[in-house]
């Protein structure tokens, strides 16, 4: 055990805890493997840290156990709370747990840096949230990591490189100021429900500035229109932009006949600079 706190099935029983899919939950009951996600993110001594979806705690359990400075949970399911506040009491002064939905909430007033974010996010708001950490008005972000649970289709589409099936606009968002990889895979049955799929946890640690130079919302137009089209030759899916983009492709070093998923990031950047210069 990584505390006095009960078992999770325990907790679980007592509070009447299914998961529910609507709310995209899958609960972690193992607290060792908790544990290690939390190992994962790092030194958390003297790190606020946010988690969105704890359920009923068991990563929570493994971040405060690991040191983290103070923990800020947020949970939209209200079945969840009376077992977080347990693990509050256990933990005096460093477990903070708002209700809501985290698509909606502002963490930044109660969090203080440095901040890491850890997470086994629900399924269902998963992704939208990842995209909005990648993408903030301004950069370096609030936060200094990032680490995920993810199905691991959508983790392999965050660290893919170019020509795989999976690199696409996920893989450019992250990695043009990130260093992404897999630190650790999960089979269903460490779940409970099991999900059809494997999960797997991805870390992101922000870099000081991105990989490239370019403008961020026009990088993030040229990626989304090049791969909205992935099948067809950039010279044509990338027609709305500019209806002399062939020219500009040529001029760049770019094969007008190539497809996005053959097209690296730097050269991505490139085209967004072209391309916002006029």
């Amino acid at each position: 055990m990584i505390d006095d706190l009960p078992p999770l099935r325990a907790v679980i029983a007592r509070h009447d805890l299914r998961a529910k899919k609507a709310l995209g939950q899958n609960f972690l009951l193992d607290l060792n493997l908790t544990a290690r996600i939390a190992r994962a993110a790092g030194d958390l001594r003297g790190a606020d840290v946010l988690e969105v979806g704890p359920g009923p705690g068991g990563l929570t359990r493994g971040l405060l156990a690991e040191g983290a400075r103070r923990v800020l949970a947020i949970e939209k399911d209200p079945r969840c709370l009376p077992a977080l506040a347990e693990i509050a009491a256990a933990y005096p002064g460093r477990l903070s747990v708002i209700e809501g939905d985290a698509l909606a909430i502002d963490p930044l007033a109660h969090l203080t840096p440095p901040i890491k974010v850890v997470s086994n996010l629900p399924y269902n708001v998963g992704t939208e949230l990842l995209v909005r950490w990648l993408t903030p008005r301004d950069w370096p972000p609030f936060w200094d990591s990032l680490t995920l649970m993810f199905q691991r289709e959508v983790a392999e589409r965050i660290v893919a490189k170019p020509g795989s099936k999976a690199y696409g606009r996920l893989a450019l968002l992250a990695q043009w100021r990130c260093e992404a990889r897999i630190v650790l895979t999960l089979p269903p049955e460490a779940f409970t429900p099991p999900p059809k799929v494997s999960s797997a946890v991805v870390q992101l640690t922000r870099l000081a500035e991105p990989r490239f130079p370019a403008p961020a919302a026009m990088l993030e137009r040229v990626v989304a229109t090049a791969f909205n089209q992935r099948r067809k030759m950039l010279r044509s899916s990338l027609r709305t932009l500019d209806p002399g983009i062939e020219a500009r492709l040529t001029r760049l070093g770019i094969a007008p006949t190539a497809r996005a998923e053959e097209i690296g990031l730097e050269a991505f950047c490139a085209l967004a600079r072209d391309l916002d210069a006029g």
